[in-house]
């Protein structure tokens, strides 16, 4: 992975963009970016916990199209007050993040269900359609230098996954070619059998508030191989159900791009998270390796490379940003530039 966009050449590209952030056309009491009118229209969001008005004057001034909530715990009065404050301002609420569930927890289940639908709930009072969902998470946090988890289980570096399963059934056999990693297996398994059966509860309630469910597999150290997650995605087939993919959190296991397309034009992702990562040696066959996160301007990633893909399995929709190291302008001029290249 090389950096085809770097701060210098991602802003000499937006020399127009940054003029273009401004071009809206009022639309009632909205506004609508003049991307609309391309056939791949990407639009642009900053990440908010709940709708304020100072902050959402803020992100419209730099020029970002919409928000995503992460407020998973306010309330339906709260949610109806933020949606009007969006609406003020002109800013699309197009997700709520709900992350992390232990679902793979039998006594955690039936409580993180309810938290779900309750975010399915959020989501259609901010006019939002889709909320994003981690299900579940084994072993501690990733190391990414190392490519393997600070606690728990052994399991194989992130970079060197090989993950043979049934498709019929998504039930791995093996992680990798040798070592003895049977523990894990087995609780990938166990996550995965929990995220089936919480689907199964959480499909009427997504077809009632007509909201879709956008999985992530952000380092929880489940389904590591672009192939299995984008099998998970494509399992339940049902429209509603899909992946909410983030293109710097992977970097470590595979290229962005091999997860992409993976997905493909079958089941594209609803959503997409933007960071910056950077590989400092690819190691795995898929283009993944050891590194760390940093600024999305100087990240090792091809952003153009990702940004034909998106193009080629028909990505439409959000870009959102999920790092605070530039400001709310700068991230508009890099990441339209990106749309753009």
């Amino acid at each position: 992975m090389t950096d085809k966009l770097s701060r210098r050449n991602f802003l000499a590209t937006s020399a127009m963009t940054a003029a273009s952030a401004g071009l809206y056309t009022a639309v009632g009491n909205t506004f609508v970016s003049a991307q609309e009118s391309k056939a791949d229209a990407v639009y642009t969001a900053q990440i908010v916990r709940v709708p304020e008005d100072a902050r959402c004057a803020e992100i419209k001034a730099a020029g970002f199209d919409g928000i995503e909530v992460t407020g998973r715990e306010i309330s339906i009065e709260e949610a109806e007050k933020g949606r009007k404050i969006a609406d003020k301002h002109g800013l699309k609420v197009h997700s709520v993040m709900r992350g992390w569930t232990n679902i793979n927890n039998p006594d955690a289940f039936d409580k993180d269900i309810e938290s779900v639908k309750h975010a399915i709930k959020l989501a259609a009072v901010f006019g939002a359609d889709a909320v994003l969902w981690v299900p579940c998470r084994t072993g501690g946090g990733m190391n990414p230098k190392e490519g393997r988890p600070t606690t728990g289980i052994a399991m194989p570096a992130a970079w060197d996954f090989d993950i043979d399963f049934d498709p019929a059934t998504l039930r791995v056999k093996s992680v990798a070619p040798s070592g003895d990693y049977s523990e894990y297996v087995a609780e990938q398994n166990k996550a995965t059998e929990a995220t089936i059966k919480a689907v199964g509860q959480l499909i009427p309630v997504l077809e009632a508030e007509k909201i879709n469910l956008g999985i992530e597999n952000v380092w929880n150290n489940l389904w590591s191989t672009p192939k299995y997650y984008a099998a998970l995605c494509k399992f339940f087939k049902h429209p509603r159900v899909g992946s909410y993919f983030d293109l710097g959190n992977h970097a470590v296991y595979a290229n962005p791009v091999e997860w992409l397309k993976a997905l493909g034009k079958e089941k594209p992702p609803y959503k997409l998270h933007i960071k910056g990562f950077k590989v400092e040696e690819v190691k795995g066959k898929l283009g993944g390796g050891p590194g760390n996160w940093c600024p999305v301007d100087e990240s090792s990633i091809d952003w153009k490379a990702v940004r034909q893909t998106m193009r080629d399995i028909g990505y439409t929709g959000w870009l959102t940003v999920e790092e605070g190291r530039r400001t709310d302008k700068q991230y508009v001029e890099i990441m339209t530039a990106m749309i753009n290249s």
